[in-house]
């Protein structure tokens, strides 16, 4: 598989954008996601002209709006001058599968970013920083996340999935659409919507899929399902779709084989054991007895087996 491109924060990669001229690198980014991801590096501070070293920026309400301003020149206002930059990437954002921003930063941060009332008072973790607030606005489908989560092993499993999702949905666009194979499409991805929510509703969107409506529902079902995998599944979704999977060999296993696939399912619902392990037994016995529909189920590897995300499940 060609490495999938994804945006990313210049600083991550070690490059010395940063307002005091250092760099964040991250190496779990650049180490083992860089094995499967192509970065696209974006910094979109030194994009608008600011120059490196730099005064600091933060973000400031400002009657009742966020704005990106210097932190000892409030008159310094270049809230416009980001938007402006994430408006002109447009074309670039269309090669992207999935965007990594830099975690707290006034015109990266996803979420949580201090914004300071020019008071007194201390400042409040709510805000979006300017250029990530309009690159996400711009782009509803594109995976995005920020550095700092990419610790939390069920944010990160949930962030490359879904890059790997939009991916695939980027490929079947790419060699035509159809319906035959948006349907085929949805089938693979049956599991792995059911681990997330209700797949039925999914499911229902295709069932009078014609050449005449093929476009219009292929747009409702991908912003559909974008939407639903920012859902971190829960170790119930998880078992729900293991004992589904589990009814396929309901003839071909033994009564031991059954009691010892139960005891390991629920050892993974009361959390002794990674989601891993009830997988690989699974795996273990379709190789003995293939099924084509679970065979074809981007749920048992949704990812390649080297990222090893699941073994923190």
């Amino acid at each position: 598989m060609n490495k999938i491109p994804i945006g990313i924060s210049s600083c991550l990669l070690g490059q010395e954008v940063r307002f005091d001229g250092g760099h964040k690198h991250d190496s779990y980014i650049t180490g083992t996601l860089g094995q499967y991801f192509e970065f696209h590096p974006f910094c979109p501070e030194v994009a608008i002209g600011l120059g490196v070293p730099r005064p600091t920026l933060h973000l400031e309400n400002i009657e009742g709006k966020i704005r990106c301003v210097g932190v000892k020149d409030p008159e310094r206002d270049v809230t416009e001058r980001l938007r402006d930059y994430a408006d002109q990437l447009k074309e670039r954002y269309a090669e992207l599968c999935g965007y990594i921003l830099k975690k707290g930063s006034p015109s990266c941060g996803m979420e949580r970013v201090k914004v300071y009332t020019g008071g007194a008072q201390p400042p409040r973790p709510e805000g979006v920083g300017i250029f990530a607030e309009a690159m996400m606005r711009l782009n509803p489908l594109l995976p995005v996340e920020e550095e700092g989560r990419l610790g939390d092993p069920g944010l990160r499993e949930n962030f490359i999935q879904r890059v790997y999702v939009f991916y695939r949905w980027k490929k079947l666009v790419a060699e035509g659409i159809s319906a035959p194979s948006l349907t085929r499409f949805h089938a693979r991805h049956k599991l792995i919507i059911m681990s997330h929510g209700d797949y039925r509703e999914l499911g229902q969107m295709l069932a009078d899929l014609g050449q005449e409506n093929l476009a219009e529902v292929a747009e409702r079902y991908i912003a559909r399902l974008m939407k639903m995998l920012k859902h971190v599944p829960t170790r119930s979704q998880h078992v729900n779709v293991l004992q589904h999977i589990q009814g396929y060999l309901k003839k071909e296993l033994s009564a031991d084989d059954k009691a010892e696939m139960v005891e390991v399912i629920e050892r993974y619902r009361h959390g002794e054991i990674p989601l891993i392990v009830p997988l690989t037994l699974l795996k273990h016995h379709f190789r003995k007895a293939p099924d084509p529909y679970i065979e074809e189920s981007y749920y048992m590897s949704p990812y390649p087996q080297e990222l090893r995300l699941i073994n923190a499940l």
